[in-house]
């Protein structure tokens, strides 16, 4: 190890400890080369830390915890509660570029962690594989490391059945505003709503997609550009609620009314979906049986248990509200 960072062996031994007196940019060369080395870097010494029943689970979730990720983290929180095991919380906004995950392996204060929505790139997750460190990631934004345990919903066929409900309803011009173009969840939901147009007989048209972040002033704008098209859409298939509010936004300042002019579905059904005026239509995803399923799964990986299934989908549920309608008479 000292040979491949070019360092002493005492600086190494410094940095794998979790010793002070440290240049930061030595402290990077040396986690960089344990994440080249995998499984065959030397482990740091072991030291007091908590009884392995009780050492709190790491929950990483770098995001505000408020409507989505609120609602994970609170049922993280209190299944690992009912089993008798505390969480510590990396959230927020602020901690989205933290390197936290390369040092999780060497952490003897926790055992185990549960990953919402990860930003990191596909290599620090493959790190923690590589190593047999305990994880499960929630919702993961890409494809997960072969042998890693993930919890998601049914985003295929989430989308197709709202999508569905429009064209049951006549719709056949139906726009969709859908997630960043990195994301798994925004392919699989574009894919379920290509497919519910295929089984009504209708391509779907690359000028009636947008995609962007899922926010609504990404529905206020892509949802705008739709409108204004030569011919707009009747309907409007969004990514999540929020971008489903933009969309609101955008039809009532063209003098649109829902749902007489356009209908618009949501994906969460978070509680802004039930505060839109109308209530939307959207997709409900388990949000806190997610995080119930991930402790699950984690605490399964901390006794040793082997899992039959690595990645598990979730049943979503279409909860049709008044913001989607039949297609308007000029239109059809």
């Amino acid at each position: 190890m000292a040979a491949e960072t070019g360092l002493s062996i005492t600086t190494v031994s410094r940095v794998l400890n979790g010793k002070e007196n440290v240049a930061p940019e030595t402290r990077e060369r040396v986690r960089e080369v344990v994440d080249r080395l995998g499984a065959r870097a030397p482990q740091p010494r072991p030291r007091e830390a908590a009884p392995p029943s009780t050492a709190p689970v790491f929950v990483r979730c770098p995001y505000l915890l408020t409507d989505y990720f609120g609602h994970i983290v609170t049922s993280v929180a209190e299944t690992l509660s009912a089993h008798g095991r505390t969480m510590l919380l990396d959230a927020g906004d602020s901690v989205v570029e933290s390197t936290v995950l390369r040092g999780l392996p060497g952490r003897r204060e926790t055992r185990g962690a549960v990953l919402i929505l990860p930003p990191e790139p596909a290599q620090e997750l493959e790190a923690l594989a590589s190593r047999h460190y305990p994880v499960v990631v929630v919702d993961p934004r890409i494809a997960v490391p072969r042998g890693t345990v993930s919890v998601r919903a049914a985003h295929f066929s989430g989308a197709r059945s709202a999508t569905r409900h429009l064209v049951a309803l006549g719709h056949r011009r139906i726009g969709v505003i859908s997630g960043p173009s990195s994301w798994l969840a925004r392919d699989d939901r574009v894919a379920g709503h290509l497919a519910a147009l295929s089984e009504a007989g209708v391509l779907g048209s690359p000028e009636m997609m947008r995609h962007g972040e899922p926010k609504d002033e990404t529905g206020l704008l892509a949802g705008g550009e739709l409108l204004d098209l030569a011919e707009r859409p009747t309907a409007i298939v969004c990514f999540n609620d929020k971008v489903a509010v933009g969309v609101l936004q955008a039809a009532a300042a063209r003098g649109l009314s829902v749902p007489q002019d356009l209908s618009v579905t949501g994906f969460d059904d978070i509680d802004v979906s039930r505060a839109t005026t109308p209530p939307l239509t959207t997709v409900r995803q388990p949000l806190r049986e997610m995080g119930r399923v991930a402790v699950t799964m984690l605490l399964r990986q901390l006794d040793g248990h082997p899992h039959e299934a690595l990645s598990i989908e979730l049943e979503t549920q279409l909860v049709v509200r008044a913001s989607t309608g039949p297609v308007p008479r000029a239109a059809g």
